[in-house]
């Protein structure tokens, strides 16, 4: 009983983390600001603002045409639209936002549903005019959380703008229809005035007609570039998929091929081993002895090389040093390129590691840093090995331009790159670390630099 109370306030506490986590977000703020932008807009953009509140006077004077009361609808049609796009756009990508965050896709529907009344309530609490959340706001929130079901997060924010802006312009035509005032349609003052003045003018059919046109040529227009982009998204998904499945083919095949290779070089290491012990034992000379026992200590090596070659799990303790050494040796052969290496520990520490694989991470952290750097003049690149508490942890840093935090989310998965690169770096260190019971973490600040750490655990260092 006590277990499963403390597990829940684990998961308390985790949440209370995230939700923290969540309100220092710039980009929460950011979706928030768009809806009270949409809020205060009523101040500076108003019926008086585009001419409307004129428009309407010379309407009561001269009723004889409709190309004014057209014009007047349009207006309103279009100040209306722009006011609505805030609210909605800002609760409909508030909700994505969160959701994705907190990992609960039901968010992206209840947020919306709870935001927007709350604007409505906001604004007729702040301003004289009635904006009401009458049929037309809930057939529009209907429609928009439809799109929200339908898109399954295929569509990015412009584009879903762009389709909610043709969705809020078609459905507000529903405003002006004067037959539909009884159910809730066009409840605003000024849409009741325009209404009334055309069943004056004997306008309402025409009205009617034209409205209706209107609201079905952009709701079908939205639905359809609505289909379209979610279509073309989900293509452009299933090809990058496909990208990634032939790289992890093709690195599948080089992989075993290279496997074949160094397991046909058992095969002399295994006679020159022999031959060297042969040598040993029918000679007496102390110095040609001592030479044959270096050489079988490096047959020793190679044969330790080639099964961590062979096998992910073959691991053997190893110097910090040692290690930084080979590093160094694999990435710098044949480059004037200069490493810096930052011992913050002791660099005789021993760890417990698959040398090769271990030195292929580190090489692809160095050449990532070595890309973000490329054309900055005091470019700076350091390999740092420090202890903290009782772990181990390698990291590689440089003062390049950064990583943003959406690409951090995208940087560890196979085929993803930000160059001309196969995209498989990074995977393969994160591959790395997990075969070492390691964890990974990314400091990253745009146009500050970058420091990634693979982090060893206790069990695998060795003082």
């Amino acid at each position: 009983m006590n277990a499963i109370l403390f597990y829940k306030q684990l998961n308390i506490k985790g949440e209370m983390i995230m939700i923290a986590s969540l309100m220092k977000s710039w980009t929460i703020w950011m979706k928030i600001g768009v809806m009270l932008f949409g809020v205060f807009l009523l101040s500076w953009l108003g019926p008086d603002e585009i001419g409307l509140t004129d428009l309407l006077i010379s309407l009561r004077e001269d009723e004889e045409t409709g190309n004014k009361l057209m014009l007047a609808v349009f207006l309103l049609v279009s100040l209306n639209t722009v006011l609505a796009l805030f609210h909605y756009i800002g609760a409909l990508l508030l909700g994505d936002e969160i959701g994705d965050r907190l990992n609960r896709p039901w968010l992206k529907i209840i947020i919306p549903l709870i935001v927007i009344p709350l604007d409505y309530i906001v604004i007729n609490a702040y301003y004289s005019l009635t904006y009401s959340f009458s049929a037309y706001a809930l057939l529009l929130l209907l429609a928009i959380l439809l799109l929200q079901a339908f898109e399954k997060d295929r569509l990015k924010p412009i584009i879903k703008t762009i389709i909610c802006s043709q969705l809020i312009f078609g459905i507000e035509w529903l405003n002006e229809i004067p037959s539909l005032s009884q159910y809730g349609f066009g409840q605003g003052s000024i849409s009741k005035e325009i209404k009334d003045i055309a069943v004056q003018i004997g306008f309402e059919q025409s009205l009617t007609l034209y409205s209706l046109t209107l609201c079905l040529i952009f709701v079908i227009n939205a639905v359809i570039l609505a289909v379209y982009f979610s279509l073309a998204e989900q293509k452009w998904r299933i090809k990058q998929e496909l990208h990634y499945a032939q790289l992890e083919a093709m690195q599948s095949r080089s992989g075993r091929e290279a496997l074949y290779l160094v397991h046909d070089l058992k095969t002399p290491l295994t006679a020159i081993e022999g031959l060297n012990s042969l040598i040993s034992l029918k000679v007496d000379d102390s110095k040609i002895k001592e030479y044959c026992q270096k050489i079988s200590s490096s047959i020793q090596s190679v044969s330790d090389m080639i099964s961590e070659i062979l096998y992910d799990d073959k691991k053997h303790w190893c110097r910090i040093k040692d290690l930084v050494g080979y590093v160094e040796a694999s990435r710098l052969s044949g480059t004037n390129l200069n490493l810096k290496v930052d011992f913050q520990t002791d660099p005789e520490i021993k760890i417990l590691i698959n040398k090769i694989r271990m030195t292929r991470a580190l090489v692809n952290l160095i050449d990532n840093a070595y890309d973000a750097v490329n054309g900055i003049e005091d470019g700076k690149i350091l390999l740092k090995i420090k202890t903290y508490e009782n772990e181990l942890w390698l990291g590689v840093s440089d003062n390049g331009k950064g990583i943003s935090p959406k690409e951090q989310e995208k940087i560890w998965k196979a085929g993803f790159s930000t160059k001309s690169h196969p995209g498989m770096g990074l995977a393969f260190v994160r591959q790395v670390a997990k075969g070492h019971g390691a964890s990974l973490e990314i400091d990253s600040k745009l146009g500050h630099g970058t420091i990634i750490w693979i982090k060893l655990a206790e069990r695998s260092v060795s003082r």
